[in-house]
């Protein structure tokens, strides 16, 4: 593990992504596979769209399937497995070289992509773009590595990531995207649009437990799950803490960080509005 970590990260500065296989153990896949289905009921038992504090269900309705979990923001506050993941130590010899041993993090989102779901393809973006207020946020280039790990088989039929090697030189890009990627058709036209070439496009193809990184500039989307079976991925994104404003600790100096009470990430009204509420879409 130790030289292919080391090729990871040579590979991620060098091309905007990496992916490190075998990361996480079949059995450990298991229990965070039975994680995203009790954090999918919890959704599903909501109405609408469902806040607290920083936990969020993000719900929609599919055109093919009606309602949907579109994916849950920050489930580490309700689940402690998923929270025990997001800081495993496992995770430093990966980001220290990258980002430090003093790190925050910004993103802990659960993803589905259930068979036949329209809501569940991403246009084409950089995750840049979700980056707000950007003055809470210094030296994006080189401060942010997002993760995601595979809990089912990624493949091009079930939606898989598709990603654009080294497009995380370009820096920010526009790729002609009006509101958020999420629900949006993935489409090569978008990028022969934008001046880039699509037949550069690569599918990121993971097998359960497998580990990928990308650059927060880093061209990429998934479309539409063709299969009969979902494809579940663990999204944690890990900032240099001296660059960010925002975030909760994952590490402090090198050692994992449990959450306490919640802190300013996202929701700008966390500490107007910190109750359980609905969020009528």
């Amino acid at each position: 593990m130790p030289h292919q970590i080391g090729e990871a990260i040579e590979q991620f500065r060098e091309e905007g992504y990496a992916i490190v296989r075998g990361f996480f153990a079949p059995e450990e896949i298991a229990r965070i596979a039975a994680a995203f289905d009790r954090q999918w009921s919890i959704g599903m038992s909501h109405r609408a769209s469902w806040r607290h504090g920083n936990l969020f269900y993000r719900l929609g309705d599919d055109a093919n399937l009606g309602k949907v979990v579109k994916m849950v923001q920050w489930p580490a506050y309700e689940d402690t497995l998923l929270e025990r993941v997001r800081r495993d130590p496992r995770w430093l010899p990966l980001l220290k070289p990258l980002v430090g041993g003093d790190i925050k993090q910004i993103i802990n989102q659960l993803h589905w992509k259930p068979p036949g779901a329209a809501a569940a393809e991403f246009a084409f973006h950089q995750d840049v773009k979700s980056r707000r207020p950007r003055s809470a946020y210094r030296n994006l280039p080189d401060c942010y590595v997002q993760t995601g790990i595979a809990i089912d088989a990624h493949r091009a039929a079930n939606g898989a990531m598709r990603i654009l090697p080294g497009s995380h030189k370009l820096g920010e890009y526009d790729l002609g995207l009006s509101g958020h990627s999420l629900g949006q058709k993935l489409a090569d036209d978008q990028l022969t649009a934008a001046g880039l070439d699509p037949s550069k496009i690569i599918d990121l193809e993971l097998d359960p437990g497998d580990v990928a990184l990308w650059n927060v500039f880093t061209i990429h989307g998934s479309g539409r799950n063709t299969t009969q079976g979902d494809r579940r991925f663990y999204i944690n994104g890990y900032v240099r803490a001296a660059d960010c404003d925002r975030g909760e600790h994952a590490f402090r100096h090198g050692e994992p960080t449990q959450l306490g009470a919640p802190v300013l990430v996202h929701y700008e009204d966390l500490h107007r509005r910190p109750e359980p509420h609905f969020v009528e879409d």
